[in-house]
């Protein structure tokens, strides 16, 4: 928004011009005004990354598996459905990546890191400007990494409308694949759903 109107508000309420200082400080306040969405937490912005218990989290449960002797890293099927996707690194699926494919510890760091901005931009889209705590961003970015389905969730739409127990609670449901409850996907969104929580209280 143009911010003219604004700064000749202050001027003429003040009954001067403004020093460089003030002109400095209330843009500021404008950056953060957007932003400002938590009542009495002055300067409150929207996490812009994934926090380090987000990524712990995702690691302990994508791991870097299928090491080889030579050190580096082998591409596995879905435990799911014993094909595709077929995975490799810190959970990377997609084109490229299929039986056979080999990769370096530090192209797998560096697909995650990329992976990471690429789904936190993501969610950041998907829940707008609705309140929302680090931990709480990282529990949504270690779901929607793992499911690709923050746009769609009912996860999504429930803390958006700030109802935060019952997003906690629909995590439980993404436990699925292949048509089964798969039980590293239940440890997974349980250690989410209580690092949703954990940012809630």
């Amino acid at each position: 928004m143009t911010r003219k109107p604004v700064f000749d508000t202050i001027r003429q309420i003040l009954g001067r011009g403004l020093r460089q200082g003030e002109v400095a400080a209330i843009d500021t306040a404008l950056d953060d005004l957007p932003q400002d969405c938590v009542p009495g937490v002055p300067h409150y912005r929207h996490p812009l990354q994934i926090g380090p218990e987000g990524v712990a989290l995702i690691k302990r449960f994508e791991g870097c598996a299928k090491k080889r002797r030579d050190g580096r890293m082998e591409a596995y099927p879905d435990p799911g459905t014993g094909d595709a996707p077929w995975t490799i690194g810190w959970g990377a699926t997609g084109p490229g990546i299929g039986p056979g494919t080999v990769w370096t510890q530090d192209a797998c760091d560096a697909r995650l890191e990329a992976d990471l901005e690429r789904y936190a931009g993501q969610v950041i889209s998907a829940i707008g400007n609705a309140p929302t705590s680090q931990l709480q961003f990282d529990a949504l970015v270690s779901f929607h990494y793992n499911t690709g389905a923050i746009a769609t969730a009912t996860l999504t739409r429930k803390h958006k409308a700030g109802d935060h127990e019952g997003a906690a609670r629909e995590f439980a449901r993404w436990c699925y694949a292949g048509g089964r409850v798969m039980k590293g996907l239940e440890r997974r969104r349980s250690a989410e759903s209580a690092l949703y929580r954990k940012g809630t209280d």
